[in-house]
């Protein structure tokens, strides 16, 4: 869709079944915070203990923020219904050309293809950002975010048993990536 602008594609009028896909704003992470903290006390997606604070939330945005990265929301009727983010792969500068993605979607909107808008507009945004290599960390016993991952091109480059302790239970890790084209000319600089 051209809108005319600078915006990126997936910024537009939702329709009457899917939610806003948008860029994030401060205001916002009330919502994402209530999210993210179901996701930790219930779920395997993320491998956190204790609940986030608003605060730790404004740090997280306001560092990726600053490196440039991305952090969109789904919205409807003026609710955050899910969040993604693409941040720092690894820090060594031969890693800045890849990106890691996260992607979480409020329990009461779940399989209702929000997760699957917002990795589409992150996979734009990674195209944007001239990233090579996008890259998803799931949870083995997570069926949903595998199967979405294969759909949207990502292969599996790793299987890491064991990596995790939550639940009182070891949990395996699925390393998914996407090729992207990249940049016309990568640089060491």
């Amino acid at each position: 869709m051209d809108l005319g602008t600078d915006r990126p594609s997936y910024v537009c009028t939702p329709m009457p079944h899917m939610p806003a896909i948008r860029p994030a704003t401060e205001a916002d992470l009330p919502g994402i915070l209530e999210i993210y903290n179901a996701v930790i006390a219930h779920t395997t997606a993320a491998y956190v203990y204790e609940p986030h604070t608003l605060a730790m939330r404004q740090q997280w945005f306001a560092d990726l923020k600053a490196g440039g990265w991305p952090v969109l929301v789904a919205e409807d009727a003026g609710s955050i219904t899910g969040f993604g983010c693409i941040g720092v792969f690894r820090s060594k500068p031969g890693y800045k050309y890849t990106g890691v993605h996260t992607v979480h979607v409020h329990e009461a909107h779940r399989r209702k293809g929000i997760g699957r808008a917002l990795l589409k507009a992150l996979i734009e945004e990674a195209r944007r950002l001239e990233l090579r290599t996008l890259v998803g960390a799931i949870d083995a016993e997570n069926n949903v975010s595998l199967d979405l991952h294969r759909e949207l091109g990502f292969i599996e480059t790793a299987r890491m048993p064991q990596v995790a302790w939550k639940f009182g239970r070891w949990l395996d890790l699925v390393l998914m990536q996407l090729m992207l084209p990249g940049p016309k000319d990568p640089t060491e600089r």
